[in-house]
């Protein structure tokens, strides 16, 4: 079964700094009907204006992934980590027993667009830790390439959960085909562009929400940039 979640169906915050949009209930939008797909728990997408960004705030028990679309993100935090993350890059951190970070633009004089995406661990309490990785924009191109894995399979990051992450570039006749277990839950989001998903339009914003499916089939793309979730049910 597929679910369709239009663009205009998330939550909004205007923050004026900070333009975000949630897929799931976050922060004080709260929507009981959508508090997450599978173990997902969090994708938003966020804008920084620039020269502002989130000062140090705390996590734990979470696993936290940054996909920058356009601008940098310079990230901070209480491991000693301090790091830039321009688009391209996949960055992991997992939280674990607690960690402290802040994010900033770090694109001069320009905003800062990326997606913050949280899923549940399968362990808690584990030492905080943090991974960044580039992926070639050709290993995207009409195709879905592994970003993060709970085994950091063909070079994504490693995440301590049961989940993996695809992303794919398409466009024109650019197609591609995931088997899935139809026991599981999967989710595909549209960061920016269109694409039909198993025949089903969608455009920039929106999401499909599978379940009981045996593959995701992406194409009739528009210059379009996909995540794809392989979850647990």
């Amino acid at each position: 079964m597929l679910t369709l979640r239009k663009s205009q169906a998330r939550g909004h915050a205007d923050h004026g700094w900070l333009k975000s949009y949630h897929s799931f209930s976050f922060a004080e939008y709260v929507d009981p009907a959508h508090m997450g797909w599978g173990n997902l728990r969090v994708i938003n997408e966020d804008r920084i204006a620039p020269g502002t960004g989130f000062g140090t705030h705390g996590h734990r028990d979470m696993e936290i992934i940054s996909y920058v679309l356009e601008g940098n993100l310079a990230h901070k935090d209480s491991m000693g980590n301090v790091k830039g993350i321009p688009p391209g890059d996949v960055q992991r951190m997992s939280a674990g027993r607690g960690v402290m970070h802040s994010e900033f633009n770090h694109a001069a004089g320009q905003t800062t667009h990326f997606l913050q995406i949280w899923i549940e661990p399968d362990v808690r309490g584990i030492p905080p830790s943090y991974e960044q990785k580039t992926i070639p924009e050709a290993d995207k191109r009409g195709a879905l390439r592994l970003v993060a894995s709970k085994d950091g399979a063909a070079g994504s990051v490693t995440i301590h959960a049961d989940a993996r992450i695809y992303a794919g570039l398409f466009d024109g006749t650019e197609a591609a085909v995931l088997p899935i277990d139809p026991a599981r839950k999967a989710y595909v989001f549209v960061a920016r562009g269109s694409v039909a998903v198993n025949g089903q339009a969608l455009d920039t914003g929106d999401a499909a929400l599978l379940s009981a499916e045996s593959r995701i089939t992406l194409s009739e793309g528009r210059q379009a940039e996909v995540l794809v979730f392989d979850l647990a049910p």
